[in-house]
């Protein structure tokens, strides 16, 4: 059996990593079956992925609500002060990670971005106060860094992670 083409693997590649996507807990079969490889193919492909960090990990996706808590959006403007190493090595929240876990802040996704705001975290909080506590945690421990902030709640989300909501209806009661 001849090598497959780096334009082959490539496409290989994608197609696995779109299968991961709809269920990152198919079994090596299931994927093997849907993406038409052989199993040992599927497996060598997502080990190769990992080791490449092009996969950093699996995760189920959480009904928030039934745990008795709402996702909250927090946007971010860079004040003009110069950004200097103080802050670039500050700015990772793993620093004050014991600070928001006591305010019962669960962190799932933090980017920088390029538009009107610089920096998006997304988390959970119990309600509107506990959100409104995280970000002047955050301002207090980057006074410098935040010029303006943004706090949104999630009122509903049709889509996570490329899946769809199963609570689908519930977007009748809020139009």
């Amino acid at each position: 059996m001849s090598k497959s083409s780096k334009a082959q693997m490539e496409q290989d590649e994608k197609t696995l990593l779109s299968e991961l996507v709809k269920n990152s807990q198919a079994s090596i079969d299931t994927l093997a079956q849907r993406c038409g490889f052989s199993r040992q193919k599927v497996w060598r492909m997502m080990k190769h992925l990992e080791a490449m960090h092009k996969i950093w990990g699996y995760t189920a996706i959480v009904d928030v609500e039934q745990q008795g808590r709402s996702t909250f959006i927090l946007s971010f403007k860079q004040s003009m002060k110069l950004f200097d190493n103080k802050y670039s090595e500050r700015v990772n929240l793993d620093e004050i990670r014991k600070k928001y876990s006591q305010l019962g802040i669960e962190l799932q996704s933090s980017y920088f971005l390029h538009g009107e705001y610089d920096w998006v975290l997304i988390f959970t909080a119990e309600d509107i106060k506990q959100a409104k506590k995280f970000s002047e945690l955050l301002l207090n421990v980057y006074p410098d860094l935040i010029d303006k902030t943004s706090l949104s709640q999630v009122i509903y989300s049709p889509r996570e992670h490329h899946i769809l909501n199963p609570q689908s209806r519930k977007v009748k009661d809020i139009l």
